[in-house]
């Protein structure tokens, strides 16, 4: 993505925004303690919350493959003196241990996946055996969302809630 697609799709976002994160976020259940992965962050709309959520004791990493979407998110992480949040710089490889992601935050970034499995077995790796894959996508339909995150049986459907569909990773 160029920088100014980033730059265009951030202003989006900013109006976006202005509905509350966090009513999107009761539906994951994210708990002090929690380590919670980012995935595709863009530019951070969701870090703030989630670094209130998981407290001092959890961890929110941030990951995005586009440099101006980290930059973004270190200017947050700098501005809020946060210090449970770190950013990666990355197309799919967190560089985390296996099992060391409670919740994987995968919104809005799916329908931009060129191969998408590469990226599945990386979250699948990530998280630990109770993990919960929260998704939503408001460029495919509930059906094909199911679909395409179930297929590889990698995932299960856990719970579709109003805003987010909640997958259970399959051991």
């Amino acid at each position: 993505m160029s920088n100014l697609h980033f730059k265009f799709l951030s202003l989006g976002y900013k109006f976006r925004d202005l509905r509350s994160r966090e009513t999107i976020l009761k539906e994951v259940n994210i708990k002090p303690g929690d380590h919670v992965l980012d995935f595709g962050c863009g530019p951070g709309s969701y870090i703030l919350p989630v670094a209130k959520m998981v407290g001092e004791s959890g961890k929110v990493y941030a990951l995005d493959i586009q440099p101006m979407a980290i930059e973004s998110v270190r200017k947050i992480i700098k501005r809020e003196s946060l210090q449970n949040v770190e950013s990666i710089l990355s197309g799919h490889k967190t560089g985390l241990p296996d099992e060391s992601v409670d919740v994987v935050l995968l919104y809005d970034t799916f329908h931009s996946f060129c191969d998408p499995d590469p990226i599945l077995q990386e979250l699948h790796r990530v998280l630990t055996p109770e993990g919960i894959l929260s998704f939503s996508d408001h460029h495919l339909t509930g059906d094909e969302i199911i679909s395409e995150i179930t297929q590889k049986k990698m995932f299960d459907l856990k719970q579709k809630g109003d805003k987010t569909y909640s997958f259970k990773k399959v051991k």
